[in-house]
């Protein structure tokens, strides 16, 4: 009995159920792009050369190849794609760029008052001049406590 209702809660978890109902949308917006591929895009490119992509076939050894039809296809995946990657997920990088709220770290290097090379902090040599410098102190940072 404990695995039923862990099942249900499972099912019932709402990333799943977000997960389903993204899964249908997404079928279903794939269906309205290849048929407005199809039916309205591909006809309106066949109409200067009075072509139809879609009946393109050609036969070898009684095998029927329909590249048009793959054209259809390749078309619709590209709207498809632009979709999702104009719509969602420049809008989500966007957003969690904005959100990043890391602090930037503390440095662990400096530059040689001489020769202007990087150096660690705690360098009291230069390695690239051999400049004697003063050592910085390194304080431990306090966990981002204000």
């Amino acid at each position: 009995m404990k695995a039923v209702n862990d099942f249900k809660a499972f099912i019932l978890r709402g990333s799943v159920v977000d997960l389903a109902v993204g899964i249908v949308i997404g079928a279903a917006f794939t269906a309205v792009v290849t048929g407005f591929v199809s039916d309205l895009l591909m006809p309106l490119i066949g109409i200067p050369g009075k072509f139809d992509l879609s009946s393109w076939t050609w036969t070898v050894n009684g095998s029927v190849f329909h590249p048009g039809l793959f054209v259809n296809v390749l078309i619709a995946f590209l709207i498809v794609a632009a979709v999702i990657f104009f719509l969602v997920v420049q809008p989500v990088n966007a957003l969690m760029a904005r959100r990043k709220t890391s602090l930037p770290a503390d440095p662990t290097t400096r530059d040689c008052p001489y020769c202007l090379s990087t150096i660690p902090l705690k360098a009291t040599r230069c390695p690239f001049c051999t400049s004697e410098v003063a050592p910085v102190a390194v304080e431990a940072s306090a966990g981002g406590a204000a």
